[in-house]
């Protein structure tokens, strides 16, 4: 993995993990995110999609904005997994070697990317 200076993160994406029990929960902190910042929301992914585990939803937001979105979630998060990692064009590095975890960390499943 060759070095990266910061300036080449784009922007940040923040995944949410839920179960259908907490979909409530989790409901709460996207109205919440999407009242506080200037974010841009996915939807609703009910299944594991992707890399992904289990069902989230992301938020996408500029790298400016990481010092407010990223500790309100770590205060926030009411116990859901959360996914934070950079946009830097590296996809599966991104999500793989330069993530930030609050809460528990979730086990990525890459084998189906190359």
């Amino acid at each position: 993995m060759r070095p990266l200076p910061p300036a080449a993160i784009t922007g940040y994406h923040a995944h949410v993990y839920y179960e259908p029990a907490t979909r409530r929960s989790a409901a709460a902190i996207r109205t919440d995110l999407i009242a506080r910042f200037p974010i841009r929301l996915g939807r609703w992914r009910d299944e594991p999609v992707g890399p992904h585990p289990q069902a989230m939803f992301q938020a996408a937001f500029e790298p400016a904005l990481f010092g407010e979105i990223v500790p309100w979630l770590m205060l926030n998060r009411c116990g859901h997994p959360v996914l934070v990692h950079p946009i830097t064009g590296e996809g599966r590095a991104d999500q793989l070697d330069y993530p930030l975890w609050l809460g528990e960390r979730l086990a990525l499943d890459f084998g189906g990317f190359d």
